[in-house]
């Protein structure tokens, strides 16, 4: 549409004003001169800010005007040498004004585009150690430069979203200078005490009247935990020579106490970049069926177990961290594991020609923790505690009888479980940097395996060394070593 305008108005107006006739005799015909808009002796360019407006002073009348495209600019004559030019919506568009000779004035090629004079005072003020350039990209906003760190450059993207209806609008292309390195080190620690009691007496006794033989006994299972401890047995049995009424009776006691300690301690240590992600896991996985395919194979899937730690840091500021942290410390147990029985394997004709070994999936004791924090480098915070204290207790007895004061306790078993458990998860950000790797020991470091000799008479797997840098670094055995024989 464009090119065709131009050349309506290259033919029918064209003046010495062009610097070039717009078409010449030769014979019978006639030579067509086209030019490209914006490129002549009276092209101008013009930048346009949205919803602001322009003045134009011509040097001779203007009759005649025309833009291509009203939606971008509006031109608005007043006086013949004067046009008033209103940037209306956002995109390219010319304009041509033309004398009462039909002569070419000016051609001006404008482009509008958002103000970004505010936003950028706005950055310069809120921002005053950053460089940042915010630049108009047709409807969309590009910010370039530099800042100190992440949060400026977060700073600046809330701050030029404001100036936009749609933040995906904003293209930040800001670079950090310093993109620093975080170690965060991660301390899982859970101290676990159980007790279990057992108390029991079984009673049996048999005896006859006339015809009539009877016996009476019982029998306590311990139904909290499911069996006896193997505690202490203690029994005593008494037999009558009689020929009638009871002959015979024998009591069992059974008691146990156990007391177990148990204590765990994780301590991951893992190391990412700022505004990245890393994931550590030192376990390993189990294999658990979810499915059968079209043949019947079974589907496995594996879950990771062990000792786990993903975060994600951002350096705010100087002494700043923010961290996404997620950790857990998990282990395989039978309480509450799956178990599948042996099932037969039937052939087409129905006939069982052997079975399927029974199958027990296991199940996972976690503890996990997973929350936002924000620390100083070397600051240390409890991200989790956990103090849980649960108790159980059972009576097993004969109805009735086990009521009885005193005599009661003869027919009936107590069963008594305590379980206490305190757990604690703390967490320290460090701003690292890379070094010599001559400066970083490892478990390894001085390790030397023992010599055959060693090994033969001492019984020795490695000789005896120090971690470098310790007090007896360098120092050796003095005196007498080995055995001596007086």
């Amino acid at each position: 549409m464009l090119r065709s305008i131009l050349l309506f108005a290259t033919l029918a107006l064209a003046t010495p004003a062009l610097a070039q006739p717009a078409g010449t005799e030769r014979g019978n015909t006639l030579q067509v001169y086209i030019r490209e808009p914006g490129n002549g002796p009276v092209s101008e360019h013009l930048d346009l800010p949205l919803d602001k407006a322009a003045v134009v002073h011509l040097p001779v009348d203007a009759t005649d005007v025309l833009v291509t495209n009203p939606e971008v600019v509006d031109a608005v004559i007043r006086t013949p040498r004067r046009a008033y030019l209103l940037g209306q919506g956002i995109g390219q568009t010319n304009a041509f004004f033309f004398d009462a000779q039909g002569q070419l004035i000016l051609d001006l090629d404008m482009r509008v585009e958002r103000d970004l004079t505010p936003l950028q005072e706005s950055l310069e003020r809120f921002l005053p150690n950053a460089r940042v350039n915010a630049e108009a990209m047709n409807d969309h906003i590009v910010l370039s430069g530099m800042v100190p760190s992440a949060s400026d450059a977060d700073t600046a993207l809330r701050i030029a979203q404001r100036w936009v209806d749609d933040p995906e609008r904003i293209l930040s292309m800001v670079e950090i200078e310093a993109r620093e390195q975080v170690m965060l080190s991660v301390r899982i620690v859970e101290m676990r005490r159980t007790i279990a009691r057992q108390l029991g007496v079984n009673l049996s006794t048999a005896g006859s009247s006339g015809e009539f033989n009877f016996a009476v006994a019982t029998n306590n299972e311990f139904s909290l935990v499911g069996r006896f401890l193997n505690g202490l047995n203690a029994g005593i049995d008494w037999t009558s020579g009689n020929s009638g009424g009871i002959t015979g009776v024998s009591s069992l006691l059974q008691a146990m106490e156990r007391v177990g300690l148990v204590r765990t301690l994780a301590e991951p240590n893992l190391t990412a970049i700022s505004g990245e992600s890393a994931n550590f896991l030192a376990g390993g996985e189990f294999p658990v069926p979810v499915g059968r395919d079209r043949d019947g194979n079974i589907i496995i899937e594996f879950k990771p177990f062990g000792v786990g730690l993903g975060f994600t840091p951002m350096v705010l500021s100087e002494g700043r961290i923010s961290m996404r942290i997620s950790t857990e410390v998990s282990e395989l147990t039978t309480d509450g594991a799956l178990t599948y029985d042996e099932s037969p394997v039937v052939d087409d004709d129905g006939n069982v020609i052997g079975t399927v070994p029974g199958l027990t999936i296991p199940a996972l004791t976690v503890n996990r923790a997973e929350t936002t924090v924000e620390l100083p480098s070397g600051g240390s915070l409890v991200l989790a505690g956990l103090i849980q204290e649960e108790t159980r207790q059972n009576l097993d007895g004969i109805p009735g009888v086990q009521d009885i004061p005193v005599l009661g306790a003869l027919f009936r078993s107590r069963d008594f479980e305590n379980e206490e458990t305190e757990l604690v998860v703390l967490v320290t950000p460090y701003l690292v940097d890379p070094t010599n790797p001559n400066n970083l020991e490892t478990p390894t470091d001085g390790f030397e395996t023992a010599s055959q000799a060693s090994g033969l008479l001492f019984g020795r797997l490695n000789r005896v060394y120090s971690v470098p840098g310790s007090d007896t670094e360098g120092q050796g055995w003095s005196g007498p070593v080995g055995f001596l024989f007086d």
